[in-house]
């Protein structure tokens, strides 16, 4: 049976880890630790874009409801007048028209406003 050299793949997989690891602090960067540490990285990166979607649907809902107090409307009454008028923009769209367009902006909220009656 022929004989199985291995340190060509153990010396990639080592660099590829060390690769990944660089940056991590103290003993997590360089000793068996990195293992550990590069798994528990690989989860947390993970979850991490699960909640990046979240975070900005907040922030945006943020910002428009600033945005429309400032017009004098609530956010929820903002939403439920786009609504009957049947206008059917997100919130990420309102919240980049709320900063770089603040015109458009108000006629949208004076359309949802005249809708609510």
């Amino acid at each position: 049976m022929a004989r199985v050299k291995r340190a060509l793949i153990r010396r990639t997989r080592k660099k590829n880890l060390f690769r990944r690891v660089k940056g991590f602090f103290m003993g997590r960067r360089r000793l068996r630790q990195a293992i550990e540490a590069r798994m528990q990285a690989v989860r947390r990166e993970y979850i991490g874009r699960k909640q990046r979607k979240r975070q900005f649907r907040s922030l945006w809902t943020q910002r428009v409801n600033a945005a429309s107090r400032g017009h004098g409307l609530s956010y929820s009454r903002l939403i439920h007048g786009l609504k009957l008028a049947g206008i059917s923009l997100n919130r990420k769209v309102l919240s980049d028209m709320a900063l770089t367009d603040p015109a458009a902006f108000a006629a949208v909220v004076e359309k949802a406003r005249a809708a609510l009656g």
